[in-house]
């Protein structure tokens, strides 16, 4: 299923349940008439709003972050691959270092 659609359906809501928030609160504030549609005052829009635009903001970082997994995870693997190498190579340079024989070599020389 796209999750576009739905983020743009959430996307309007928030900015419709918005609008009409502002609106409840010009009247209330104009006029001595408190709306409240369904029991929901101004702020409670607000809120809905919020939900709306955040709800809409995890199902694109969720959809970002699912498109982008494999070349993060290739990325942590080379990384990973690097830093086994490196330490395999100090590894041996250590190694050679406490070998006696190549220090017997060394002084020989």
């Amino acid at each position: 299923m796209p999750i576009l659609p739905l983020v743009d359906l959430l996307i309007l809501l928030g900015t419709g349940s918005l609008a009409f928030g502002a609106l409840l609160k010009a009247i209330s504030v104009v006029s001595i008439y408190r709306p409240a549609p369904f029991g929901f005052t101004s702020l409670d829009f607000v809120v809905i709003t919020g939900v709306c635009f955040g709800l809409a903001l995890v199902f694109v970082a969720r959809t970002w972050l699912k498109l982008n997994e494999p070349s993060l995870l290739a990325l942590k693997s080379r990384l990973r691959a690097e830093q086994a190498q490196a330490r395999a190579l100090d590894l041996e340079r250590a190694a050679a270092l406490d070998d006696p024989s190549t220090e017997v070599r060394s002084e020989a020389s």
